[in-house]
């Protein structure tokens, strides 16, 4: 297989979906999005304008170059409408047996020589291709929110692809402008694999009693160098996907399992409550709090780059593009030494009943 991918269908218009359409056609490439809801589709065909006016409003583009972008993109209910694309990315809710359904349906539909791709954030991609005819021209390109500007795409080489779809996707990436981290396949791949830990940990320490949701971003900031901490970027995303996506993670282990408050909040999508103005944690507290918080990092971080899923340097690449950590998991790694390293997540991963990491070389 070699091919341009100049037309990318979408399945999927929702945040994510919108999101890819809209970076793609401001790439110049050609875009059929495709819902089988209009609603949907006229949201996105919405957010699409929005996007393109306040981009000219502040003298970003032309008002013909907003044209042409809006040109680029048709909207489609129907799956037939994706038979001539170069590339088809599915970006639906994170549901196994509906993204197997979506792909059975696309191998009927497009050209043998079609690039598919999944946009899933955690599930393995062992288990979406399962079923399929053609692994091999099969890969994960999860997006990270807002899709349309956010920088970095992890590429996901699954148990078949074959290096020429790579090649392919890798360049079809670059020239959206995205920064690619190349990654195996793995339950949370190279980046959530230890933000959704970490956020699953921040709940925890709420729900032992030991701080309130503001004070724990307050250390979360201060400790990590970000501009938002846990529950604040669990209220964005949204309690309920962030639910699914730790969900995601717990074939790896008890560490991984997610906390009784993340479960009571994301069944109903039940956004948190943070104080404007936290009360203040006495130092011993709050540094235990921010330790564990960097733990909850690092053990997921030590664990994939012990099973090859990603290189370091490719995690903190993520790191600092799609999170904004200020401090990195490598940066760390150097801070705490080896034997420091091993020493604080041997007793966190005890703690779990989580088997403790390989020593950090």
């Amino acid at each position: 297989m070699s091919i341009d991918i100049n037309r990318l269908g979408i399945v999927g218009a929702g945040t994510m979906g919108a999101g890819i359409m809209i970076n793609a056609a401001m790439s110049g490439l050609d875009v059929v999005l495709l819902d089988r809801d209009a609603d949907t589709l006229d949201r996105a065909r919405g957010k699409l304008s929005r996007y393109l006016d306040r981009q000219v409003a502040k003298d970003r583009i032309t008002t013909d170059v907003a044209a042409a972008a809006g040109a680029r993109v048709t909207t489609a209910t129907d799956m037939s409408a994706l038979a001539d694309c170069d590339l088809v990315i599915e970006a639906v809710f994170e549901n196994l047996p509906l993204k197997k359904a979506i792909f059975a349906d696309l191998e009927q539909v497009v050209r043998a020589d079609t690039i598919l791709a999944s946009n899933t954030s955690c599930l393995r991609l062992s288990d979406i291709v399962a079923d399929l005819a053609d692994a091999g021209r099969f890969c994960g390109m999860h997006y990270f929110s807002p899709a349309e500007i956010n920088p970095v795409v992890e590429l996901i080489q699954g148990p078949a692809t074959r290096d020429d779809c790579l090649r392919a996707a890798d360049a079809f990436l670059t020239r959206t402008g995205k920064t690619v981290i190349a990654c195996k396949d793995q339950n949370g791949f190279a980046l959530n694999r230890f933000f959704c830990p970490y956020t699953n940990e921040a709940v925890h320490v709420l729900d032992q009693g030991l701080a309130t949701t503001a004070q724990i971003d307050a250390i979360a900031r201060d400790r990590l160098g970000l501009a938002l901490g846990p529950f604040a970027v669990m209220n964005i995303i949204g309690t309920a996907t962030n639910l699914n996506a730790v969900r995601n993670l717990g074939a790896l282990g008890p560490f991984y399992e997610a906390a009784a408050g993340l479960i009571a909040h994301g069944t109903d999508n039940t956004p948190w409550q943070i104080d404007e103005e936290p009360a203040p944690l006495d130092p011993q507290t709050a540094d235990q709090i921010g330790e564990r918080l960097e733990n909850a990092i690092l053990l997921p971080v030590v664990e994939e780059l012990a099973e090859g899923t990603a290189t370091l340097d490719a995690i903190d690449t993520g790191a600092r593009m799609a999170f904004r950590l200020g401090l990195t998991p490598g940066e760390m790694l150097k801070r705490l030494g080896s034997e420091g390293v091993s020493k604080r997540l041997s007793d966190f991963a005890t703690a779990y009943g989580h088997p403790a990491p390989a020593p950090v070389v």
